[in-house]
């Protein structure tokens, strides 16, 4: 529980904190304006994962540079001059949807060069958490990181919806960069961030050090290999469920926009759930054997939404999918923070990062272009599969959604079986 005392340790990192859920609420408003405008533009399942697929390529090729840089170098800086990259985005998007020029093609740049800043802020704001945080408290600043962005993906959908009935796209991206001019006072003149003690780096050549973070997981293999798993679970994820929601929704729905936003705003119900039970919850003993169990039932969500039309019990299954989502990731989070020193920190989340979310791409890539050219032709019509996932749009991202929770689910099972993992829950 949260005492005036844990208040107190917790005060600099709860003040950034409250700032950037201001901040990351203009800009998810921003993205859901952007995802329906697209789909209205193409009417495609590969436009809106390209558009996604856009922010992903750039961390995974730049994040091994990002986490040395973010070792020795200024955390707050790289906060900063990141922020002011994403603003000069928003900003080149508001121009020129204002003087009717912009198109999808831009917003696939503009995610690209904005990706690659934000590929040196994650393993900045990271370590700059580890840094503000004292370590008794990792699993509840983990848990607030959670409840936050919860609660903007739950508001995102809702306030895009309004706005943009009401004022347009222009007037989410006004907000958004008046979101983003607060969380940039903030940081900038109440928000110090101190350096680690003894950190040495600077004296060890640049690429070298790029390097530590591949040598630390190779050193710790029960590391390592649970970054391979969540690489495989990755991809299943952005293949089915997680990565094809909107496409889905809006195929079974005939583009129902107001569909949309509820089902979303129960992915962020479960994730703000989630979030709120992880601060509370005592600590995992066994951190590893839980991340396997709740990641298998995670993916029925998947198989449940696949088996149905239903917006009811779409909306139940992902309350009950992004609960156990959240509580998983924290667990992992912690697991890193425990597992990896402070001054390390940096490198070694963002190798990680890079070999677990390098099938992320493809998985969004492959998912998108089986949607649009082998399972939705192939469910338009009857079949011998039509009695279980029906026809018509969305049936075919229906039959994707029950393949990929299927599988996910049976590797997530395997994994119990592994010794290689009980080094990571001593």
């Amino acid at each position: 529980m949260f005492t005036f005392q844990t208040i107190k340790d917790l005060k600099t990192f709860l003040i950034l904190w409250f700032s950037q859920i201001v901040s990351e609420l203009g800009t998810a408003m921003t993205d859901y304006a952007l995802v329906i405008w697209v789909y209205e533009q193409k009417g495609t399942a590969s436009s809106v994962t390209l558009l996604t697929l856009c922010i992903f390529l750039p961390t995974i090729f730049f994040r091994f540079i990002a986490g040395t840089v973010a070792d020795r170098q200024n955390k707050k800086l790289i906060m900063l001059l990141s922020d002011l990259v994403a603003a000069l985005g928003t900003l080149i998007i508001f121009a020129l949807y204002s003087v009717s020029s912009l198109a999808v093609w831009h917003l696939y740049i503009i995610n690209t060069l904005m990706s690659l800043m934000n590929s040196f802020q994650v393993p900045a704001s990271f370590v700059a958490t580890s840094l503000l945080v004292p370590e008794k408290y990792y699993t509840k600043a983990s848990g607030l990181q959670g409840i936050s962005g919860s609660v903007v993906s739950i508001l995102a959908p809702a306030l895009g919806s309004v706005l943009i009935a009401f004022g347009g796209i222009k007037t989410v991206l006004i907000i958004d960069l008046i979101s983003f001019g607060f969380a940039f006072v903030v940081l900038m003149f109440f928000i110090r961030i101190p350096e680690p003690v003894g950190n040495e780096e600077n004296s060890v050549p640049f690429i070298r050090s790029c390097l530590d973070g591949i040598h630390f997981l190779k050193e710790h293999k029960a590391l390592l290999h649970l970054t391979f798993f969540v690489a495989v679970i990755n991809f299943f994820a952005k293949l089915g469920g997680d990565g094809m929601m909107a496409p889905f929704v809006l195929g079974r729905t005939g583009n129902d926009q107001r569909i949309l936003g509820i089902v979303q705003s129960s992915v962020s119900a479960g994730l703000l759930i989630g979030s709120i039970i992880s601060t509370v919850m005592k600590p995992v003993k066994k951190k590893c054997r839980f991340v396997f169990i709740t990641c298998a039932l995670i993916f029925t969500g998947n198989i449940i939404n696949g088996l149905t039309i239903s917006p009811v019990i779409w909306c139940i299954s992902n309350i009950g999918t992004y609960v156990t989502a959240v509580i998983m990731n924290v667990n992992l989070t912690t697991v890193m923070r425990e597992k990896v020193p402070v001054e390390m920190q940096g490198r070694v989340t963002s190798a990680q990062d890079t070999l677990k979310n390098f099938t992320i791409p493809l998985g969004l890539f492959l998912g998108g272009i089986l949607a649009d050219n082998v399972f939705e032709p192939f469910m338009e019509n009857e079949n011998i599969l039509s009695g279980i996932f029906g026809t018509g749009h969305g049936a075919g991202i229906a039959l994707i959604f029950f393949i990929s929770g299927l599988s996910g689910m049976i590797i997530s099972l395997i994994r119990l079986t592994k010794p290689v993992y009980k080094d990571l829950d001593k």
